[in-house]
């Protein structure tokens, strides 16, 4: 199994503990990827190396770096992104939006609200356990995961490509580790985004004190690369719809790149989006945006365009979607609202 494969699906927002470790009265100082190699089964020196650069390895409830030299009575955990034990995908006949198939392949148009496979605290509902009674022996990623060769967060909704063969698996996923996907998404953010486009880089690692968010970092030695490249669409004075093309696929990269520039999306509460962050401080402001979160009650983002190389046939394929009803309702708000009142420029 290609173990890049991993690499390309997002990590979970949860931690679980796999490995703990007290280092016993008289080790003497060691690398720390050296130490775990001899304790951990089948673990290579590159794995456990990643695991510390995800920020995964703990010693004393603290992050470290691969080069970080235990000592003795240090307790080392190794937290990683999905439960400890293999969850039983049970079958599930849920309805999928399949866009596209064909015998290597299909593409998904996810629903907001839908996980993509199971985790702590759902273990049930999501795509896998949709995709395992629509289709029998898809092939399995390097997490077990059937299908899966990248993923989505489970308030953003579109797009979503799924191998229903171990070559194509193999194939999507050395395109996203390449970066020659093309993946756009559509975002309505908080402020007025001055620039008419822009490119965000930040290296991507989870934020010190919240381990639900993810962090933009200037040490080149914390966290991945990312890259964001948007554009405005359309200005509502307090908010902007945007689009981003991501040369890479990090964990909540564009939630947290757009929080990192001052804009975090509209109604994405991990990253404060949820708050009214721009506008005036009348009542009837404060309600129209109430009603805005009503109807848009998730992040504001959708995986509108996926493309791609067909595995088998070497055809450049582009899939294209609509934003969601709920999406477009908003948007439509917004529209409506500007019409009627003078949103000054904001920052």
């Amino acid at each position: 199994m290609n173990n890049n494969i991993e690499e390309n699906l997002d990590l979970e927002d949860e931690l679980f503990e796999h490995y703990r470790f007290e280092v016993p009265k008289g080790q003497a100082f060691l690398r720390i990827d050296k130490y775990l190699m001899y304790l951990i089964p089948n673990a290579t020196r590159n794995k456990i190396q990643n695991a510390a650069t995800n920020g995964n390895i703990f010693v004393n409830d603290i992050p470290v770096k691969s080069n970080y030299k235990v000592k003795p009575f240090d307790v080392i955990t190794v937290m990683l992104s999905h439960p400890p034990f293999e969850n039983h995908i049970l079958p599930e006949d849920i309805p999928l939006n399949i866009v596209y198939e064909d015998d290597a392949l299909l593409l998904i148009n996810k629903e907001p609200g839908m996980v993509v496979h199971p985790g702590h605290g759902n273990y049930t509902g999501t795509l896998v356990n949709a995709l395992a009674h629509h289709f029998d022996n898809l092939p399995m990623n390097s997490s077990e995961r059937p299908g899966l060769v990248h993923r989505i967060d489970k308030d953003t909704s579109g797009l979503l490509v799924v191998a229903k063969t171990e070559a194509a698996m193999t194939h999507l996923a050395k395109q996203f580790e390449a970066k020659t996907t093309e993946r756009e998404y559509i975002a309505l953010v908080w402020g007025n985004v001055v620039a008419e486009s822009g490119t965000i880089e930040g290296n991507l690692a989870r934020h010190l004190k919240d381990r639900m968010q993810m962090a933009v970092f200037d040490d080149p030695e914390i966290g991945k690369p990312a890259i964001t490249h948007y554009k405005v669409l359309e200005r509502f004075g307090y908010v902007t719809l945007i689009s981003c093309k991501l040369e890479t696929g990090r964990t909540h990269q564009i939630r947290a790149h757009m929080k990192h520039i001052g804009h975090p999306l509209f109604n994405d509460e991990r990253y404060g989006g949820h708050l009214i962050l721009k506008g005036t401080t009348f009542t009837k402001y404060k309600q129209f945006i109430e009603n805005c979160f009503k109807a848009l009650s998730r992040q504001a983002l959708h995986a509108k365009t996926l493309g791609f190389v067909h595995p088998n046939t070497g055809e450049l394929m582009r899939f294209d979607t609509e934003l969601p009803q709920d999406f477009q309702d908003c948007i439509e708000k917004w529209r409506v609202y500007v019409k009627s009142h003078n949103t000054e420029d904001e920052n």
